[in-house]
């Protein structure tokens, strides 16, 4: 039988207030108030449990865990980016995401009782290589930004946004394609 963390990482529904998700929520905190006070490429990389090639991280920035983020060499990530990576979250090579981005993996049901008794589903968010994300974005789950897209400030990226795209709205809709 699967544990709730399995589950979680599985994209199935799932209870997010078992003992081992918070422990590992609590030491990506740690980790994160570590990086917010010294933002040291060291100290992202222990949130991330990834050497980072390259990339830069302006701080302040949230993760629900950070060990379910892998991000891409030469990246530029700027402050205030919240990433809640209760599913995997891929961020590719060379990508800027402006301030403010939010990348919301987990989604909760629209029955109250449900809701209220911790039950969540996460679905994977993928950036893929040469995307440029505007400020104040918001990415929903289970989205794929395709490579070299842009995303105009103030989005909400609800479906998949197909390769050497720009797209801009809430929802966020392809309103160009690149050569």
């Amino acid at each position: 039988m699967k544990t709730e963390y399995e589950k979680m990482l599985s994209s199935e529904w799932h209870f997010s207030t078992g003992a081992d998700m918070e422990a590992l929520r609590d030491t990506c905190r740690a980790r994160v108030r570590e990086f917010n006070a010294n933002p040291i490429p060291e100290n992202a990389e222990k949130i991330l449990n990834q050497k980072l090639d390259n990339v830069v991280i302006v701080e302040p920035i949230n993760f629900d865990y950070g060990i379910h983020t892998k991000i891409g060499k030469n990246t530029f990530i700027n402050m205030n980016c919240t990433i809640l990576d209760c599913a995997h979250v891929t961020i590719g090579d060379n990508c800027f995401l402006a301030p403010d981005v939010k990348i919301y993996t987990p989604t909760h049901p629209v029955d109250v009782e449900k809701r209220n008794a911790a039950l969540e589903i996460a679905y994977p968010i993928t950036i893929e290589n040469n995307c440029w994300i505007g400020g104040a974005v918001v990415i929903l789950p289970g989205v794929t930004i395709g490579e070299g897209s842009t995303i105009g400030a103030g989005s909400v990226v609800v479906k998949d946004i197909p390769p050497n795209s720009v797209a801009v709205g809430n929802p966020c809709k392809v309103v160009r394609k690149l050569k």
